[in-house]
């Protein structure tokens, strides 16, 4: 899968990854792919709710180990 941008929000809980994933969002094209590396638990949550909300498409989603993967799609 093509990534366009990644970022890294290992450290940071609840609403920052999110934030920060909101804002890397609206930097890219329409179709374009961000993925986000947390270790906040509830983010996958958080990133189901968001993606349903916003409209972006919730691609992948993996944990490994004590961090979680998710990726997006903009819409």
């Amino acid at each position: 899968m093509l990534i366009d941008k990644e970022i890294d929000t290992r450290g940071l809980n609840c609403p920052l990854p999110i934030l920060k994933a909101k804002k890397a969002l609206a930097e890219l094209q329409s179709g374009q792919v961000l993925k986000v590396v947390s270790t906040d638990a509830g983010s996958i949550r958080d990133f189901q709710a968001f993606a349903k909300q916003t409209g972006n498409e919730l691609l992948d989603q993996q944990t490994l180990d004590t961090v979680f993967v998710h990726v997006l799609r903009r819409r």
